[in-house]
């Protein structure tokens, strides 16, 4: 599989993600563990940072994959394969414009920042 195939594809279980975390029927760790990819996938803050030459890149390769794919474990298969018609049309109309996710990323990236400097200041 090429690499353009392979984010194509990686997009794709992204989009199930989110529509498996809204639905009621994904049991609730998959709901916890799922925000954490879409969280981490929308995050402007990586563990490595993107502006560090091919490395920054390779964290977002290879964290968000494995993320997706613990994900898709922790989801029955019956209910997984219920969403994949509906994340090949989730982008069909562009970018879906949540900004629910943006705040809960904000929230904990300013809650680990603010931690870190009592942390420090103590």
């Amino acid at each position: 599989m090429k690499l353009k195939e392979r984010i194509e594809h990686t997009k794709n279980k992204i989009a199930q993600v989110y529509i498996a975390i809204k639905s009621k029927n994904t049991p609730w760790f998959a709901k916890v563990l799922g925000s954490m990819t879409i969280a981490y996938a929308l995050s402007p803050i990586d563990l490595i940072p993107d502006f560090i030459p091919i490395i920054g890149y390779l964290d977002d390769l290879i964290i968000l994959p494995i993320l997706v794919y613990f994900t898709i474990k922790c989801i029955p298969k019956t209910i997984w394969d219920s969403f994949e018609e509906e994340a090949k049309t989730l982008w069909q109309n562009g970018k879906p414009r949540k900004w629910g996710f943006a705040v809960f990323v904000i929230i904990v990236w300013t809650s680990l920042f603010g931690l870190l400097l009592y942390t420090l200041l103590k």
